[in-house]
């Protein structure tokens, strides 16, 4: 027998069958709107007490999320760097690291957990049913729009609770001071750090291959020698800032052929010193051409001319290598006779 010749009803229990044997009972329509839940108050919408307590418990919130971000910017002003704590179950941790941590989640959390105890407690919670309607907005449905939000703002109750709107807006606004004070530690500001070398006057000039103070007769015509200041050790721990600063280029050339007359007088019997680092981005110069007294720069192929005031005649370098000014002491042995003049190193926000 196919199951065609088998009469309807008995494919289908009745619904009294259903109900007695645990079936589902069929609705007439099973996808009928159920409507929305009957709107039950809060206790806040029905006793003012209640929803005054909420308006400082939110109005708490926001003024720890305040406090904390004091927190944040005295922890970043007072602790140092390289202070460890033991906090269990952590263990060792650098104490500024956690105390950032600490105060900036205590901050975000603050304003989000104030943020959602007032819409829960004190905003309008009634459920509003809408259609579907076209992505584009007719003008009617954009001015409703904006009355709904002006119905929310209100509903909202911000007007009618001051205190709420003082210590959320004091929350938002102080939150952001926290990452400006982190810019602070993009780096140490150089204030005047990059005006001065470990250059002097009466300091030595070293040969920082031999590591003995030079001599007129050692730096030869056509030769390039690199040189530091007298007391810079390689073992200190600063000393690659300093050498970075200080780092000297010295060539020597027939005094009729260096063009330019300050060089001239800066430099003692045609050995002149510039400063060895690129005015482009700071990169160790290092290549010599003894015809034509031009130095190179690896890095970016920035080219100076030694017999004119190091002047930049290729690439992207800025300005000119800075001059040292130089002399012999009374023992013979080359000296400067002060610091560099300008800064040296590229070109950067204060050179003035």
């Amino acid at each position: 027998m196919s199951s065609q010749d088998i009469p309807e009803e008995k494919h289908l229990p009745s619904e009294q069958g259903d109900a007695h044997h645990g079936g589902v009972a069929v609705a007439d329509d099973p996808f009928a709107d159920p409507g929305l839940p009957v709107h039950k108050p809060r206790i806040q919408d029905i006793d003012e007490r209640a929803a005054k307590r909420s308006e400082r418990t939110v109005a708490m919130l926001f003024t720890l999320s305040m406090l904390a971000t004091v927190g944040f910017i005295a922890s970043f002003v007072t602790l140092p760097v390289d202070k460890i704590v033991y906090i269990f179950p952590i263990g060792k941790v650098s104490a500024l690291n956690f105390a950032l941590g600490m105060t900036l989640g205590v901050a975000l959390f603050c304003i989000g957990a104030g943020a959602v105890h007032w819409a829960r407690t004190l905003m309008s919670d009634v459920e509003v049913a809408d259609d579907r309607h076209e992505i584009a907005a007719s003008p009617e449905v954009k001015a409703q729009v904006m009355q709904d939000f002006a119905d929310g703002a209100n509903e909202s109750g911000i007007a009618r609770r001051p205190l709420i709107k003082r210590t959320m807006f004091g929350a938002l606004a102080m939150l952001p001071l926290s990452a400006v004070v982190i810019m602070r530690d993009l780096g140490p500001l150089p204030e005047d750090k990059l005006r001065k070398t470990l250059w002097s006057k009466g300091k030595l000039l070293i040969n920082q291959n031999t590591m003995e103070p030079l001599r007129p007769e050692d730096v030869l015509v056509g030769s390039l020698t690199f040189a530091m200041p007298e007391g810079l050790e390689e073992e200190q721990h600063d000393f690659q800032v300093q050498i970075a600063k200080a780092a000297l280029m010295i060539v020597r050339i027939q005094p009729e052929d260096i063009k330019d007359k300050k060089e001239l007088e800066w430099s003692h019997d045609g050995i002149v010193a510039f400063s060895k680092i690129c005015t482009h981005v700071g990169c160790p110069i290092s290549l010599y051409e003894q015809q034509t007294h031009h130095v190179l720069c690896p890095c970016h192929q920035s080219t100076f001319d030694l017999s004119d005031g190091a002047r930049v005649i290729f690439g992207p370098a800025g300005h000119a290598l800075p001059q040292l000014r130089i002399g012999v002491n009374a023992e013979g042995f080359l000296e400067a006779h002060g610091d560099f003049e300008e800064p040296v190193g590229p070109a950067f926000w204060e050179r003035g």
